[in-house]
């Protein structure tokens, strides 16, 4: 167990006592790091030389084009919030399938699908599912902790389906294309809508009573009308997923030139409904700015801390211990997803990608292990951090937007069912990979013989030398 040296069993438990305090995740992390630095260059595991490779580390970082994405998608969600579209999309699917037992809670989750797949943010798309559909489930006789659950759930579907923000931290972690990350994403995005919408079905089916129909009077449009009111809400969702994605997946922009893209549409967007001010400008410009410093502050603290921990052998230490875990790979996925799925009590998914996922590549890598295939394996997994009743953030979304007469415990056991799906779900995808590496194409890659042999095959032209006239008897010149 301390073949490696006892600094990174330290190092290890001391994170773990500065989170359990509560000190800022960030900070901690930067000040354990120095902190064992400083110790391991008086034991001797490494000079001082070692730890001038920081500063090139955090520069890295904030050169790193791939990051600005994160602003861009962000900025996105806000202005995406507050613009009209979810409540055209709640309002069209609503009355769409407002006909049948649950046909509400259908709507809210394939609008769940649409906003994430266009805003990338969890809290967008929670509480603009939310602020419109609790009152029409109150009204209604809606169950509210099935419905207070699928508000939530449907949110955190954002979490898997691109442009999630996960992945994209979660490519830059890795050290894999983002572009690969979105296309495993969908298979999960894809089998996550199917589960939910199943267990929708199944409860309509034995308990009709908790989500039943909406009466005559509520289902307002019909024929035409209805069709335009799909038509208004589906048709900008349908260009902006293309800028956003369509345009990453054909290679035709990156993450961040996409990002910029959505940000720019999104503005369109809410000029379009009517909602464009410069007070929604300046607060997701606010909002903008504090996600994106939180982020970058808490990766420049897990570079300090990895750097350390992997000169005191760190790495060497943790894959030590994975893998002599029992079972193998299998093994070692339920392992890690087990682990992942109790912290994330603890920790949110920024903090879980920066700390937890640098100490697992080393196993992963050496049990033969897709990298891609694991990073959409354990987002599916962090998304139930959304969900872990009581510090999730979508049941704090859900609970700062319910009215007083929705009780917190009704929040809280309501997102219970919608938890075992999302572990359901990670099981299918251990179970059967193909539902990931189905979507990505593998490149083609040639064999010294086989582009020998294709350039022998092209035809070459005849070139003669044109003839030399050299005039050797000629004066030299001087």
């Amino acid at each position: 167990m301390l073949e490696y040296g006892y600094l990174a069993p330290a190092m290890f438990g001391g994170l773990v006592v500065f989170l359990l305090v509560g000190f800022p995740v960030a900070f901690s992390l930067s000040a354990l790091g120095l902190f064992f630095g400083f110790i391991a260059i008086e034991v001797g595991y490494f000079g001082l030389a070692f730890l001038q490779a920081m500063p090139a580390r955090v520069f890295g970082i904030m050169s790193n084009d791939l990051l600005l994405a994160i602003p861009f998608f962000t900025f996105m969600g806000v202005v995406l919030e507050k613009s009209g579209l979810a409540e055209d999309l709640m309002e069209g699917f609503g009355q769409l399938f407002g006909s049948v037992p649950g046909g509400l809670a259908y709507a809210v989750i394939f609008v769940g699908a649409i906003l994430g797949a266009i805003t990338g943010t969890v809290a967008a798309s929670v509480i603009a599912i939310g602020m419109i559909s609790i009152p029409i489930m109150m009204k209604y006789g809606y169950d509210m902790r099935i419905g207070m659950g699928v508000i939530a759930a449907s949110g955190t579907i954002t979490q898997v389906i691109p442009p999630s923000l996960v992945l994209i931290v979660l490519a830059f972690q890795l050290g894999v294309p983002v572009g690969d990350m979105y296309l495993g994403a969908i298979g999960p995005s894809i089998a996550q809508v199917l589960l939910f919408a199943g267990f929708i079905l199944l409860v309509s089916i034995f308990q009709p009573h908790k989500v039943p129909a909406l009466p005559a009077e509520a289902r307002t449009l019909r024929g035409r009308a209805l069709a335009a009111k799909l038509a208004w809400g589906m048709v900008p969702s349908l260009v902006l997923i293309f800028l956003v994605l369509g345009t990453i997946f054909m290679g035709l922009a990156t993450p961040t030139e996409a990002g910029a893209m959505g940000a720019v549409g999104s503005l369109l967007l809410a000029l379009a409904h009517g909602r464009f001010t410069w007070k929604m400008v300046w607060q997701a410009s606010d909002g903008t700015m504090r996600i994106t410093a939180m982020v970058i502050f808490i990766l420049v603290g897990a570079t300090v801390f990895s750097l350390v921990f992997q000169g005191v052998n760190g790495g060497k230490w943790i894959e030590h211990i994975l893998s002599g875990i029992p079972g193998g790979r299998i093994g070692f996925l339920i392992f890690v997803n087990i682990f992942i799925f109790f912290i994330a009590f603890f920790l949110d998914f920024f903090e879980i990608v920066f700390i937890v996922i640098p100490l697992l590549i080393p196993t992963a890598l050496a049990l033969d292990i897709n990298l891609v295939w694991l990073g959409v394996l354990l987002c599916v997994n962090m998304q139930t951090a959304f969900m872990h009743p009581p510090f999730g953030f979508a049941l704090f979304y859900l609970r700062g937007i319910a009215p007083p007469e929705i009780k917190s415990r009704d929040i809280y056991l309501g997102s219970i069912p919608w938890i075992i799906l999302q572990l359901i779900l990670v099981a299918l995808i251990i179970t059967f990979p193909g539902i990931v590496d189905s979507f990505i194409t593998e490149p083609v890659l040639l064999d010294e013989a086989s582009v020998t042999e294709q350039l022998d095959a092209i035809p070459m032209p005849d070139l003669e030398m044109p003839p030399l006239d050299l005039d050797l008897g000629g004066p030299v010149p001087p």
